[in-house]
């Protein structure tokens, strides 16, 4: 008898299958949603993925609703196998149940092993990303050897003018989810975030056609557009991709292979297949392959003075509550969509909480539990270690601390919000100028290594303006900017 396979929630796609007459088992485990506050289009898109998945499945998918795991697993006859799981928690159930076998991780790229083995050889210094990532594009071939002879054309002009994404039709077992989830609201489970009509995909088809947009008219314009922050289009050149990565719905190798393909057929710019590749062969493999490298579990040390709990303000995605016009922008988008892109993930949201000394685990679960594509292991190497280098600069070699006048320069926020970017003190002064400089003065004695920042605290090397920029950045604290 052939073993039926336990497809976890992050396992939806076909990558996860090795025949199309394999028996399937999904399992709708409820309880988890009332341990923690998920962002209620998070919540939706989970349980609308297994029971799309169920539904593509047919007669081969056994989908149960149950308390716990290990009801469902009781509950099935025959042999059951599931491919690795992505979270330390659920590796260690799974290593508890008797007769389950556990086949190797998949959606990745790089094998544990070969990444063990790279990790392991000698070095000067911590693992860093940019090393790792040129030994993966050496290791499997990617963006090597001569590239396109002509000149590809791309997107010009200030803002970019392509179509947008293909819709998201809600169908009949979106319905069903919704309903249940307003039954749960009812029966007392908290959700954070807005309920919108599901705009990340559920399902392989719908996760392939948003790769297709995105590779044809989006990807040409990521490396321009790629960490520009935009109150007019929250969207720019993204391919909002990551929850179906992270879903398991596409598989990465496919993409990559793709998105090289577009750069070799002249499609794109090599600057663009560049970042995104980077993105999803470096980074993303990258912090997946750190959360299992490193023991104990990844969980970062509080290295800089980062002690006060997230205020409830942030907690509740309240933008309406904020002034500063690029905080309250992301934070709305968080509040609305469960999504922004990377550079507003760090250049606001972190940037602030690393400014005002935020707990970075708090913010790690924040993130998880606020964002469709916030899991485990992305959340806690990025905010901990790369956002709020709390981590010893195993991620990245210094703090990801900016001032507005940066923010200014990358954004059209500026110009609408009452505060000035280049002032730090004062009724005007931008919340996050005069965060930055709180900042390198509260930890200045571990930052003085740092080329940058040295440079940044010898130019507010003056102790009275000192003095008045930290009493007037702790008599803000963490209210609302």
């Amino acid at each position: 008898m052939s073993p039926r396979r336990w497809l976890l929630a992050d396992q939806l796609g076909p990558h996860f299958l090795d025949d199309d007459r394999q028996p399937v088992l999904l399992v709708e485990v409820s309880e988890l949603f009332r341990r923690r506050r998920l962002h209620r289009q998070k919540a939706h898109l989970i349980l609308s993925a297994l029971r799309h998945r169920a539904a593509e499945l047919g007669d081969r998918a056994l989908l149960l609703r149950t308390g716990t795991f290990r009801e469902a697993l009781a509950s099935v006859d025959g042999p059951v196998e599931v491919c690795h799981p992505s979270t330390r928690a659920t590796l260690d159930f799974v290593r508890s149940v008797p007769g389950l076998a556990m086949l190797p991780p998949r959606g990745f790229v790089t094998d544990l092993a070969d990444f063990a083995d790279w990790a392991d050889r000698p070095r000067r210094g911590q693992l860093r990303m940019v090393d790792f990532y040129r030994y993966a594009k050496r290791r499997h071939g990617v963006l090597t050897g001569p590239g396109p002879t002509g000149r590809p054309t791309t997107t010009s002009g200030p803002t970019l003018d392509v179509p947008p994404p293909p819709p998201i039709v809600e169908d009949d077992i979106d319905a069903g989810v919704r309903a249940d989830l307003d039954r749960w609201e009812r029966d007392g489970v908290r959700f954070v975030g807005r309920d919108a009509p599901r705009t990340h995909p559920a399902s392989h088809t719908e996760a392939e056609e948003r790769l297709a947009h995105f590779l044809r008219y989006r990807l040409p314009a990521f490396g321009r557009y790629g960490d520009v922050m935009s109150a007019d289009d929250p969207v720019l050149a993204h391919g909002m991709l990551s929850s179906s990565f992270n879903l398991g719905l596409l598989d990465p190798a496919v993409a990559l292979h793709r998105a090289e393909a577009a750069w070799r057929a002249g499609e794109a710019p090599s600057a663009s297949v560049e970042a995104f590749v980077r993105g999803l062969l470096g980074w993303r493999e990258f912090l997946w392959q750190l959360y299992w490298y490193v023991e104990p579990p990844y969980r970062g040390t509080g290295w800089l003075a980062a002690t006060e709990s997230l205020p409830q303000w942030f907690v509740d995605l309240d933008a309406d509550a904020v002034e500063a016009r690029c905080l309250a922008d992301v934070l709305a988008g968080v509040r609305d969509r469960a999504w922004v892109h990377h550079a507003q993930r760090l250049l606001v949201l972190g940037n602030h909480a690393l400014q005002r000394g935020w707990r970075p685990t708090e913010l790690a679960d924040w993130f998880q539990r606020s964002f469709v594509d916030g899991v485990d292991w992305v959340m806690n190497t990025t905010v901990i270690g790369m956002s709020q280098y709390a981590d010893l600069a195993r991620v990245d070699t210094r703090p990801y601390a900016v001032d507005g006048r940066y923010i200014d320069e990358i954004s059209d926020y500026c110009t609408d919000c009452r505060y000035r970017p280049d002032r730090e003190l004062g009724d005007l002064a931008c919340p996050y100028t005069g965060g930055f400089a709180a900042f390198l003065h509260r930890n200045r004695e571990k930052l003085v290594a740092d080329p940058r920042l040295a440079a940044e605290l010898a130019a507010r090397d003056d102790p009275d303006r000192r003095e008045a920029v930290l009493a007037q950045e702790e008599k803000r604290g963490s209210n609302p900017p």
